[in-house]
């Protein structure tokens, strides 16, 4: 059994300097739900906020979205989401896993579009970015 199957109940976040994407999944019934746009202060998340989601969903494991260019070279913004990750894990003592995402916000329009609508929900964009890469982590990682 490989390390990610270990956890069934995933939280997910789609990092940035201003606003963190939060959705939640189950690894088993490959299920995944936006949840909700955290806003961020000097590059950093409301920690309670985050505490709370934890407990409301009662996950055991994290994914963190990790930008990088077509190249797999790192940005800026590489090394911001790793700390946020890392920070994450020692504050909340839960396993860890990053994933690659690139190609994340190409792909939210279009699955904003077929929810109905870009405008629709544009102002959850995040936080639908964060689903897509749990449901790419899913999709990589299956049960």
């Amino acid at each position: 059994m490989s390390e990610i199957n270990k956890h069934n109940r995933f939280l997910a976040f789609d990092y940035g300097e201003k606003r963190t994407g939060v959705a939640t999944g189950n690894l088993t019934m490959q299920t995944t739900q936006a949840l909700t746009v955290l806003n961020c202060h000097n590059d950093q998340p409301n920690w309670q906020e985050i505490e709370k989601i934890i407990a409301e969903w009662q996950v055991d494991a994290f994914v963190v979205g990790l930008p990088l260019n077509m190249d797999d070279s790192e940005q800026e913004i590489t090394s911001k989401a790793k700390k946020f990750g890392n920070r994450l894990h020692g504050r909340f003592g839960l396993p860890l896993f990053f994933h690659d995402e690139r190609l994340s916000s190409i792909e939210v329009k279009e699955y904003l579009f077929e929810l109905g609508g870009y405008k629709k929900v544009s102002q959850d964009i995040d936080a639908y970015a964060a689903e897509l890469i749990l449901k790419s982590f899913f999709a990589e990682n299956p049960n």
